[in-house]
């Protein structure tokens, strides 16, 4: 048995042990969302448009997510409905920001392990960096709407007549509360993602300028910053939309 399948069982063990039935279908969601973005490199690699790639495979991914994690339509689908808003703004924040840093492809450290081979692949690496950085998002963005979406519907559950006034005041505490520990979140995820090139960088007395302006640091430095604004951005959006969902949903009761 490899450590990957070994390691492999003790994640389903533990998540059904723990989870229960709920655990059993986050992991089938995991596998799914696995499933999808390895269609999503087949895809690219036969010339699909990177773009169109990009953005089928996170609306489905964030889908996948979503409606998997949770029952509740009221928390699920206002919750979608803002990931999706997230990620089309970012898509076009992310186009901008990779075609200004023109970071795209391989630094120099990925010479050894590339020698002999031939970059002209037929894909545009500028397009691989931008799907890169907005399928890295897609986690980050989909916990946000979750936890936004999630508290304010346990809010309506409590008091149905809450004025909208309130909930965005309640949506906004909610996301001080969890922008902290997920920023946090992510900053070391990308520090430890890193620590092998960091040691390298501090073994070959790289400077300040030179490390700021290396490729990998660069492009993952990116991914980073935009997972940032993800969150911040999902707070709001998350909120807002729960709070039209919740005003159509009233106005179709008196209506009726």
């Amino acid at each position: 048995m490899s450590t990957i399948t070994a390691l492999g069982l003790v994640l389903i063990i533990l998540m059904v042990l723990i989870g229960g039935k709920q655990g059993w279908i986050a992991f089938w969601s995991l596998i799914l969302n696995f499933g999808f973005l390895f269609g999503a490199i087949v895809l690219i690699a036969f010339h699909v448009p990177p773009l169109l790639v990009t953005l089928t495979t996170g609306i489905i991914i964030l889908a996948i997510t979503i409606f998997m994690g949770e029952d509740d339509l009221q928390t699920t689908v206002a919750a979608f409905y803002a990931s999706v808003v997230v990620m089309i703004l970012l898509l076009i924040l992310i186009i901008v920001v990779e075609y200004w840093a023109q970071a795209q492809g391989f630094g120099i450290e990925d010479s050894d392990d590339l020698e002999g081979m031939s970059l002209l692949i037929g894909t545009s690496f500028l397009s691989v960096a931008i799907t890169t950085a907005v399928l890295s998002t897609l986690g980050a963005i989909a916990e946000a709407a979750m936890a936004i979406t999630a508290g304010l519907a346990e809010i309506l559950n409590r008091h149905p007549k809450t004025p909208d006034q309130q909930l965005v005041k309640s949506g906004m505490q909610i996301g001080h509360q969890i922008i902290g520990t997920t920023l946090n979140t992510l900053f070391f995820g990308f520090f430890g993602g890193l620590l092998a090139l960091f040691v390298w960088f501090a073994g070959l007395d790289y400077s300040l300028g030179t490390i700021m302006n290396n490729k990998i640091f660069v492009l993952e430095m990116i991914a980073v910053l935009i997972s940032f604004l993800a969150v911040i951005l999902t707070v709001p959006v998350a909120t807002w939309t729960m709070v039209w969902r919740h005003r159509h949903h009233s106005v179709s009761k008196k209506e009726v």
